[in-house]
């Protein structure tokens, strides 16, 4: 991130440069998620889900979802373009970010028919995305850290100390205590999500076979480069083989969950692709 304005600024001074940057408007895009993620919960939990203001906040939910990867996606590959005429790896390296991967899915869940565990998933990554910026911009752009004095016999050359900001260091410690877990929670309800849509396309809800396709499509893509994605379809694959593995169960039962797991693993194997970018499974940019 861009640091703060400089200290030496007036408040309404270093405000105004702040607000008027893209990386700001990348910001406020993550609060309005939340707000209206926040809106359309509680129309939700009182079962008022197709009311105007739900279905209002639902939309722009992900349209504020979709401001906010496209402008990452515009800030790292159009903004670069002036400096050089053609992106390396073409557009497999393109669909292989995960900004593009969630700038897509915005859009698709935008203009579909509500899912509302959608949402739950963008909700956690601006939590953090907020939390970050207001620790590492906001606060220090509305009370800039104040420089401790020097020790005693301390080099003159030596860097500038300053004091610890109590607010900011609440902020730092609730990133790194709770992101892996809620990278995990993530992880789960994406996968929860697949079989949201499976469910909705057995039952041939209009568009539901088309919408798992496209799921299909980013949650492989997810699998790929998340390591959270890994961890949770092993756990999941793992519980699965023990049910399976007990006595009670049928062999016919052991010979499906064995053929299902060889299909979905040649299938994995054959939309790889990092095989045709020549990248790694953590090559793609990090969703911000």
């Amino acid at each position: 991130m861009a640091p703060p304005p400089p200290a030496s600024m007036p408040l309404t001074e270093r405000l105004m440069h702040l607000v008027q940057t893209l990386q700001f408007a990348w910001f406020f895009g993550h609060l309005t998620l939340l707000f209206c993620a926040l809106r359309y919960g509680l129309s939700y939990m009182t079962f008022n889900f197709y009311t105007r203001w739900a279905r209002f906040s639902y939309r722009t939910t992900f349209i504020a979802a979709a401001a906010t990867y496209g402008i990452v996606v515009y800030k790292a590959y159009l903004a670069r373009a002036q400096a050089r005429s053609r992106q390396q790896g073409g557009i497999l390296a393109l669909a292989s970010d995960e900004n593009v991967q969630y700038l897509t899915m915005a859009l698709v869940w935008l203009f579909s028919r509500q899912v509302p565990l959608a949402i739950l998933p963008f909700s956690i990554y601006s939590v953090f995305h907020v939390a970050t910026y207001t620790r590492t911009n906001l606060i220090p752009t509305i009370q800039p850290p104040q420089q401790t004095a020097p020790a005693s016999g301390a080099s003159p050359s030596a860097k500038p100390t300053y004091k610890p900001n109590a607010m900011a260091d609440t902020i730092g410690k609730f990133v790194k205590q709770y992101y892996d877990l809620s990278m995990s929670a993530v992880a789960g309800l994406e996968i929860l999500l697949w079989f949201r849509l499976l469910v909705s396309a057995l039952l041939f809800v209009k568009g539901s076979w088309m919408m798992i396709a496209i799921y299909t499509i980013f949650f492989r893509a997810r699998y790929s480069q998340s390591s959270f994605v890994q961890g949770a379809i092993a756990q999941m694959t793992a519980r699965a083989d023990a049910m399976v593995a007990n006595q009670s169960t049928p062999p016919a039962v052991r010979q499906a969950w064995e053929t299902v797991k060889g299909l979905v693993r040649q299938g994995a194997d054959a939309t790889d692709v990092n095989r045709y970018v020549g990248g790694s499974g953590s090559g793609g940019k990090k969703a911000q």
